[in-house]
């Protein structure tokens, strides 16, 4: 199990505003612009993020930058603004994170050995 990658995983998840945003983008309404060419289907553009969220949109820029790094989201730029979209597989990671975790044995055997001391406990 990569430790780093899982929380940067949850860190991503861990705020209700990047929740909404993935919820939105699961399931996006019908919003004011249309995604640009090339986007994928069911891109959601910032400035329609901004106003269903009722977020600044430095505060929207800032959760779109954590979700796009964590896998979770894709961003295509148009002009001045980008259009977000779920990430092919960015969900799933989620679902394979939380399974790994259901069995956790080998995580844990893995974490007591990077724990100082773990050579003498042996």
């Amino acid at each position: 199990m990569d430790f780093d990658k899982s929380a940067e995983l949850f860190r991503a998840l861990g705020d209700p505003g990047r929740l909404k945003v993935l919820a939105l983008l699961a399931a996006p309404p019908s919003l004011a612009c249309a995604p640009a060419a090339g986007a994928p289907a069911g891109s959601v553009c910032a400035c329609d993020l901004t106003g269903y969220l009722g977020l600044s949109q430095p505060t929207v820029s800032h959760h779109m930058k954590l979700l796009v790094a964590a896998g979770l989201v894709t961003a295509v730029k148009r002009g001045r603004w980008t259009d977000y979209a779920l990430a092919p597989g960015g969900l799933a990671q989620v679902q394979a994170l939380l399974a790994e975790l259901e069995t956790a044995g080998t995580g844990l055997k893995e974490l007591q050995a990077t724990q100082p001391g773990a050579a003498e406990a042996s």
